[in-house]
């Protein structure tokens, strides 16, 4: 709430000598007020000290007042100086744009005119009076686009080119060039202030102008020789027609090559007039006819490349080419192209009886292949059956002979036995290794490639491989890995381990290493051994199948099918194998693999002991299916051995109807995968599972497909491929022994 105004008795608004009157009357009366009045001596008392305090706030107030008006009139003095500054450096401006030899004008940012020079508009001599202080900017326009002094092109009116005016006046910086009366010319540019008002500059670029087009003249006699000289240069007729058809260049080759008199080839010479002239003899043979030159030629927009042939007589051939121009002229080339179509024809004749001779012979080849792969296909059908048959009985012998062996206590009887599975043995390998030379050959072998620990494969191999090192005596070494590689790992274990195999079966004394090395992107697997290694001419050689260099390098037996399956295997999978070798020293087997990632450091696994045979399976009641008779023999007399009880069956019928006259629930299944024209090894598992439940199970089998191996897995079933090794099937019914218990 604002605070009250002091009483006064006196009007503030008075001078102060008026103020002074009336403060000294008051004075007087309220002396003789306090003299005459006895009565009211205090009252009178209380009156004169009112009035000596209004006295001195009177005083104060005139101060006040005094030093007001002295800075109203320092300020007044300084209004004044700062006016004449202002004016002064007005007319410092006005001076100083004034001396600029181009036409200048200030606007506003709310564009109006501030401030112009005498050159500003001089050429628009009807429109200098409206130039004034406060003119804006759409005013200007106007008055200069109706100027007599404008020139103006013949399609733009006066409120067009205001008003194209003032779109580009909302650009911050403007520039372009005007026509003035009497072929001079104004270039005008604009530019954006810091506070948004504008700046327009007028300069006179006349003789720029001028010189620009005697240069461009000059460019364009000097262009106009040189063309000529190109035209007549070229090994093409070629001829330049405006936009209106008229003939505006040519050379001599186009009269010439469509035998043209000189008089026809004219400047200004029309286009319909030239084809109407042509000789008879030209007939247009591929691509459009006379009319439709013509009418190509008279459109004038959108006149795109056109090309065609025309025929000269009984022999020229002519290819004419056409386009147009940007100024909507075209141009006309003509082209002899006779000797290319004589050799076009011939090659096309010629062409015909190459076809013709390959054609047969495609036939032939076609005949060929076909029957080499009739005879391939019949090639790995044989080996597959024959690799089937003979893997049965194979299988059968060497169960009897392991058999014999654990009952027989003799020594010498015993070597025999060890020498005689030791072959049966050889035998089961060659016919595995002609078994996956026969898929890697053919197309139907399948990867299955996915990431895998290199340890993984490493560390079985070596210590599998290190007891046949032991028998020569040999030292096994394994550099550790923990990278992880894209494979296929049963097919990479496979040619580690016949790598392995090669070179400790051809070193004779010394070591064995195997280890990984990085190799950019890629693990570079590595087999070095101190063999005899293999002299330069002979290491393409050695990958070929029954190869081998030197058969006493190795007591031991072989046929040469390890390298050529590892070939064959890297070939397959995609991994670049390398060797080095120095005869004398030894030799490096290397094979490169992807790099898929880095595998969990875990402890190295202790080696484990051979399981004791017999004691494990003891108690167990085994169903044995398997339809050779032989085979399946064999493997009940070995089972028996180990305390195994056995129920035979043939096939899967008699094995569940024995299964239901018995009414007993075996302990483990081994069924055979193939049982004649009945149902397969795993179709009976899955009948038996139906009223037993799910049962440890073993399929044995001599196809090793992936199809087969993803099946068991899929049915959580072992897989033991034949020849049937009686350590795989120990170790699975250990398992299953120790699951019972």
């Amino acid at each position: 709430m604002p605070e009250p105004e002091p009483l006064s008795l006196i009007n503030p608004n008075d001078s102060l000598e008026r103020q002074n009157e009336k403060l000294q009357k008051i004075a007087d009366a309220l002396m003789k007020r306090v003299e005459y009045g006895p009565e009211h001596s205090n009252a009178a008392y209380a009156q004169f000290e009112r009035a000596a305090l209004l006295e001195k706030r009177v005083r104060e107030r005139t101060l006040e007042l005094e030093r007001t008006l002295d800075l109203l009139h320092e300020s007044n003095a300084q209004l004044g100086q700062a006016n004449q500054e202002t004016e002064a450096a007005r007319r410092n401006l006005a001076d100083a744009i004034e001396t600029v030899s181009e036409g200048f004008a200030l606007f506003d940012p709310s564009d109006l005119l501030v401030m112009c020079n005498s050159r500003f508009c001089r050429d628009f001599r009807d429109t200098t009076r409206d130039l004034r202080p406060g003119l804006p900017f759409t005013g200007y326009v106007d008055r200069v686009s109706r100027s007599r002094y404008l020139a103006l092109p013949p399609d733009v009116t006066a409120e067009s080119w205001a008003a194209q005016r003032i779109r580009r006046h909302v650009d911050r910086h403007v520039m372009f060039n005007v026509q003035l009366a009497q072929g001079r010319w104004l270039q005008v540019s604009e530019h954006r202030t810091a506070n948004g008002g504008t700046v327009v500059l007028q300069t006179d670029v006349t003789d720029l102008i001028r010189l620009e087009r005697a240069e461009r003249e000059r460019l364009k006699d000097k262009q106009s020789r040189v063309i000529r000289a190109t035209l007549d240069h070229l090994n093409q007729g070629v001829c330049i027609f405006d936009e209106n058809g008229r003939l505006v260049g040519w050379n001599r080759k186009m009269a010439s090559l469509l035998e043209l008199p000189a008089r026809r080839l004219q400047l200004g010479a029309s286009f319909n007039g030239l084809v109407d002239h042509l000789d008879e003899e030209i007939v247009f043979t591929r691509g459009i006819d006379r009319d439709g030159f013509r009418q190509w030629a008279a459109k004038a927009d959108n006149r795109g490349p056109i090309s065609f042939e025309i025929k000269r007589g009984d022999r020229a051939i002519l290819q004419v080419f056409g386009r147009g121009m940007p100024d909507r002229g075209f141009v006309i080339s003509v082209t002899d192209v006779t000797p290319e179509r004589e050799a076009a024809q011939k090659l096309f004749e010629l062409n015909e009886i190459l076809e013709q001779r390959v054609m047969e012979r495609t036939l032939e080849l076609e005949d060929a292949l076909n029957a080499a792969e009739r005879a391939n296909a019949s090639k790995s059908r044989f080996v597959a059956a024959a690799s089937h048959d003979l893997l049965q009985p194979l299988s059968a012998a060497k169960l009897y002979v392991s058999s014999l062996a654990d009952r027989c206590a003799d020594a010498n009887d015993r070597s025999v036995l060890n020498k005689a599975e030791s072959a049966l043995s050889s035998a089961e390998q060659i016919i595995d290794a002609l078994l996956d030379i026969s898929k890697l050959d053919g197309d139907g072998v399948q990867f299955d490639i996915r990431p895998v620990a290199l340890r993984e494969i490493l560390r079985p191999l070596v210590d599998e491989m290190e007891v046949l090192a032991l028998r020569k005596g040999l030292s096994l070494h394994y550099v550790d890995s923990d990278l992880m590689v894209e494979s296929d790992p049963s097919y990479l274990r496979r040619i580690v381990q016949n790598l392995l195999a090669n070179a400790i079966r051809y070193t004779e004394r010394g070591k064995v290493l195997v280890g990984v090395r990085r190799n950019g992107g890629s693990a570079r697997i590595e087999v070095w051994d101190t063999g005899p290694g293999i002299a330069e001419e002979d290491q393409n050689t050695i990958f070929e199948e029954f190869k081998r260099l030197d058969t006493r390098a190795s007591r031991n037996e072989g046929l040469g099918l390890g390298l050529a399956i590892v070939e064959r295997a890297c070939a397959r999978l995609g991994h670049p194998m390398g060797l080095w070798s120095e005869p004398g020293r030894g030799s490096c087997f290397m094979v490169n693999v992807t790099i898929a990632g880095q595998a969990e450091r875990q402890a190295q696994p202790g080696r484990r002991a051979a399981r004791p045979v017999g004691l494990a399976q003891a108690g167990l009641i085994a169903l044995l299916v398997e339809n050779d008779p032989q085979l399946r023999r064999a493997v009940s007399i070995m089972l028996e051995s180990w305390d195994v009880s056995v129920i035979e069956a043939e096939d899967a019928p008699s094995a569940l109807e024995l299964l239901d006259d018995l009414q007993i629930s075996p302990d483990a299944l081994l069924l055979d995968y193939q049982l004649g024209d009945g149902p397969t090894g795993i179709a009976l598992y899955k009948s038996i599972t139906e009223f037993l439940g799910p049962l440890p199970c073993a399929i044995v089998s001599a196809d090793r497909s992936p199809n087969l191996r993803q099946d068991c897995k899929t049915l959580g079933v072992e897989f033991l491929p034949k020849p049937l090794d009686r350590h795989k099937l120990s170790r699975f019914l250990d398992e299953v022994a120790a699951n019972m218990g």
